[in-house]
């Protein structure tokens, strides 16, 4: 039996409803530290991260901390500020908090790059899962599939100046 949640939705989001956002780069593609956005290195990954990751700092995710991006193509410098297009989200719940991760490109994902990003993180959640059970943080791991990147930002909060960082330890 297949997942439906393993398969990208068959519709993405054409460039004039793709928003764009502002991303900072926190971990550039190839790199094994993972940092959060107020820098501080979460843990060293044994595998390389396969995306520039980041985040756009207008917007509070869900689990409030900065909503989540990941940038499609070649590598990006830490610390990178770009406006880019935003194709869709990925909804991913570690530790049974739900976070929204926008997926950005300079073009439109194709099939293949949807099913890649849908692909790595439904490993990267077992990961977690393996990882949080280590660190005795209880809770659900599970990437819970596609929405439209609209939808991820509907769910955000607007940045608020009160913000000190995210409210739980990841």
């Amino acid at each position: 039996m297949k997942n439906e949640n393993c398969h990208p939705a068959p519709a993405h989001e054409v460039a004039d409803e793709a928003p764009e956002v502002e991303v900072v780069i926190e971990v550039p593609r190839g790199c094994f530290l993972k940092r959060g956005s107020t820098g501080r290195i979460d843990f060293i990954s044994p595998l390389p991260s396969p995306f520039n990751y980041g985040s756009v700092p207008n917007y509070l995710g869900l689990e409030g901390d900065l909503l989540d991006a990941l940038v499609l193509g070649p590598r990006l410098p830490l610390g990178t500020r770009l406006r880019i297009r935003a194709w869709g989200a990925v909804t991913l719940t570690d530790r049974g908090m739900s976070d929204d991760k926008l997926v950005c490109s300079a073009a439109p994902l194709t099939t293949a790059e949807r099913e890649q990003v849908l692909r790595f993180f439904h490993f990267y959640a077992r990961c977690k899962a393996l990882l949080n059970r280590w660190r005795r943080r209880p809770g659900r791991n599970a990437c819970e599939g596609w929405r439209t990147a609209s939808d991820a930002i509907a769910r955000a909060a607007p940045f608020d100046n009160i913000w000190k960082g995210p409210p739980v330890r990841f």
